[in-house]
């Protein structure tokens, strides 16, 4: 029979009398005569948060989704205080209380406390491992040895220097060991493994050998794991003449090497390219330990490898050869792929066949490595025989290796079996993107297959992909070569027709016109771009300033220019020199001055002409045709020959704030040391006096502005002021 259920007691009414006081597992109680404590049933939570666990479907997950990049809240500063407190003791929670209240090192704090009896060293180490107050924690230490009969113990030692380290007070904490010797407690290797471990995770190597240094002074013999701590801390920052010392130190005082030992030695001295030093600690690792074994090998190739040190790869591949060390398929890989990075594919290939003699697992990524070195070496049927033989071992050939293999075949006018091989890629069900198919572009242009070259785009454009705006890398590509700019500008009419054309394309044309001096070609794209349905942009802008600078059209130029800022967008750097250079040449000096400190305001480095420029008008304030000149020896050091920007500032600066007296001084410098010809020394003098004629004029006309008598010259009839 089975048992029958007890019945429920019911819930009990609690007598209390007053308020009792709060604790952590027994929560204050408020009520009237008998309380209100309920028993909780765990089946029934009233809080429906708590007991109501959101779905969570994986297939709809969205990593990138504002939920899952929230950044969870911060804690505030007494919430920090608290989470930090639950894991002290109570002595050790008043204490670190007190410092957060009082903030700094004070009598209040010292009265607060001054009520403990006595802190021990245990409590003392306790404080500090929660310190982030350097100047606190150290007043605090300072106090507590102070105290009658107290002496501080190595872990409140060790938790001082921690807390040092921690705030980056990392020198005030190398003082420590002295600290600990002054106060009797000379310091042990422990004490030193701290500071070193410190600073070695810091990447501090020099610290980490002053560290060093000083042991040796305090007569202190690390052991062989804290030599080699030493050792690959200085390795990893550089320091590699520093580790090697160290290491003769270790030999002196007769201890024996670590397989570790040799490896960080052996890792730093093929990092800095020593590969003799390197053959000579392999030979004393036989002598004393062992023979390295293949994973060391790996590792000194892997670092050899990302030095580009080929030749130091070979030897350390025959020191394992020569040790009758079988290598694996990673030390196979690593070198493979170095060699044909570092265009050694011959050397590559005979270990590829070496790994195929002895049964390897051979990666795809040695046979992509191998396909792309014979593609840049011209040697394209070996690279297929690779891809037959890689299909052929079960593998999938990726986009990349059928990437190299079109560029390839492409380069040798081979355009339709590159095509076949596109076919191919599609019908692996590989995605080719535009940096595939850019090769058979390029082929079809030159051979001047139109047909075919629109083919290609509307297969791509049946993928899937936007072939107005990915044809821009074509055009970017094409223009690369001047000898293709005119064939590029030829493709984009025939696009033109089709509808395949954009600002960006416009753009690209225009720049590259502008570079071979064809400014007129130039200039009707971006009328015709204006009449178009597209909008110019502040690219578009920058290359019709270059062009209508060069031909002499200031007007258009700076229409152009207040067309970008109307955009709220800064020209290119090369629009603002060719703008303020001819700007210069028409003698508007101070529309130029103007648009220097314009550039030199809104881009990150503008050109070393404008910067001289406006250290050219800050010496002219001095009226000393030597300071000038010594200003444009400056420049002439940095390989700036001065050019009509300069002289229009030196002009601008001496009619602003000088005599010319002095500015023709500097001119004639100048052509003494034929830097100017005669003809330029007579428009420049020119130009002086016209534009000092200019600043008379305004100082005049603002003068009869400020004394109120431009009104009555005007009423008397005169013509010659400005209406």
């Amino acid at each position: 029979m089975p048992p029958q259920s007890l019945p429920a007691k019911p819930n009990k009414l609690y007598f209390f009398y007053g308020h009792r006081k709060p604790s952590q597992n027994r929560p204050s109680v408020r009520g009237g005569l008998f309380s209100n404590r309920k028993t909780l049933n765990s089946k029934h939570n009233s809080n429906p948060q708590f007991n109501q666990s959101p779905k969570c479907d994986l297939q709809k997950w969205d990593p990138d989704s504002p939920q899952s990049l929230s950044i969870p809240p911060t804690k505030t500063q007494p919430e920090k205080f608290f989470s930090v407190a639950q894991n002290l003791s109570p002595i050790a929670r008043y204490i670190v209380d007190s410092f957060r209240k009082h903030k700094i090192w004070g009598p209040a704090l010292i009265a607060d406390i001054n009520k403990l009896r006595r802190v021990t060293p245990k409590l003392v180490a306790e404080v500090l491992k929660v310190q982030a107050d350097p100047i606190v924690s150290a007043k605090f230490f300072h106090w507590a040895g102070k105290q009658k009969g107290y002496r501080h113990d190595f872990a409140s030692y060790n938790a001082f220097a921690y807390c040092l380290n921690r705030t980056n007070q990392f020198r005030a904490a190398d003082q420590v060991p002295e600290l600990m010797h002054n106060q009797g407690k000379p310091p042990s290797e422990k004490q030193f493994e701290i500071l070193i471990r410190m600073h070695s995770d810091a990447n501090r190597g020099l610290r980490v050998y002053y560290v060093y240094e000083k042991m040796k002074k305090f007569g202190v013999k690390p052991r062989v794991f804290l030599y080699n701590r030493i050792m690959d801390a200085l390795v990893k920052t550089g320091h590699l003449d520093l580790a090697l010392s160290v290491y003769e130190d270790f030999k002196e005082e007769g201890l024996m090497e670590e397989t570790v030992t040799f490896m960080i030695l052996l890792k730093g001295l093929c990092k800095g390219g020593r590969i003799d030093q390197v053959l000579e600690l392999l030979s004393r690792m036989r002598e004393s330990l062992c023979k390295p074994d293949v994973f060391a090998y790996t590792a000194m190739v892997r670092v050899l490898v990302a030095r580009s040190n080929l030749d130091g790869c070979l030897k350390v591949w025959e020191e394992m050869t020569r040790d009758q060390v079988e290598p694996d398929v990673m030390a196979y890989a690593t070198l493979v792929m170095g060699l044909c990075n570092g265009r050694c594919v011959e050397k590559a290939y005979e270990l590829f066949k070496e790994m195929k003699e002895k049964g390897c697992l051979i990666d795809r990524g040695i046979y992509g490595s191998l396909i792309e070195a014979f593609v840049a070496e011209g040697k394209i049927g070996l690279a297929c025989d690779l891809l037959k033989d890689l299909v052929y071992s079960g593998y999938r050939a990726d986009l990349l290796i059928y990437s190299s293999l079109i560029e390839g075949l492409c380069n040798l006018n081979q355009v339709d079996k590159a095509h076949k091989l596109f076919q191919a890629t599609v019908q692996d069900g590989l995605q080719p993107n535009f940096k595939t198919v850019n090769p058979m572009l390029v082929s079809y242009t030159v051979l001047k297959r139109m047909d075919d070259f629109c083919n290609v785009l509307l297969r791509m454009q049946d993928l899937g992909f936007d072939i107005v705006d990915n044809l821009s890398g074509f055009f970017s590509f094409m223009v690369r070569n001047e000898d293709r700019i005119v064939m590029a500008l030829e493709v984009f009419e025939d696009l033109k027709l089709k509808g395949y054309c954009s600002v960006s394309i416009y753009n690209i044309l225009m720049e590259a016109l502008h570079k071979i001096g064809e400014v007129n070609k130039a200039l009707s794209l971006f009328q015709e771009l204006k009449a178009s349905e597209f909008e110019p942009d502040s690219s578009t802008y920058s290359n019709a300033i270059k062009c209508f600078a060069e031909v002499g059209d200031m007007q258009e130029a700076c229409t152009c220019y207040n067309k970008i800022k109307e955009m709220a967008s800064v020209p290119f750097i090369d629009a603002y020199y060719s703008l303020v250079k001819g700007l210069c040449k028409i003698g508007e000096i101070d529309a130029a001055m103007m648009l220097i400190r314009d550039c030199l305001a809104n881009v990150t480095s503008g050109p070393l002409e404008f910067k001289y420029t406006l250290t050219l008008l800050h010496v002219c304030k001095s009226n000393d045709a030597e300071k000038v000149i010594e200003v444009i020896d400056e420049m002439m050091q940095l390989g700036c020959p001065p050019d009509d920007i300069i002289y229009s500032a030196i002009i601008s600066g001496m009619c602003k704030h000088g005599t010319l007296e002095e500015a023709r001084k500097v001119f004639s410098n100048m052509r003494e040391r034929k830097l100017l010809t005669e003809a330029n020394l007579i428009v420049y003098d020119e130009k002086l006096i016209e534009h000092m004629k200019k600043k008379t004029a305004d100082l005049v006309l603002s003068g009869l502005k400020f004394f109120g008598l431009e009104s009555k010259l005007k009423a008397k009839g005169c013509t010659l002021l400005p209406t």
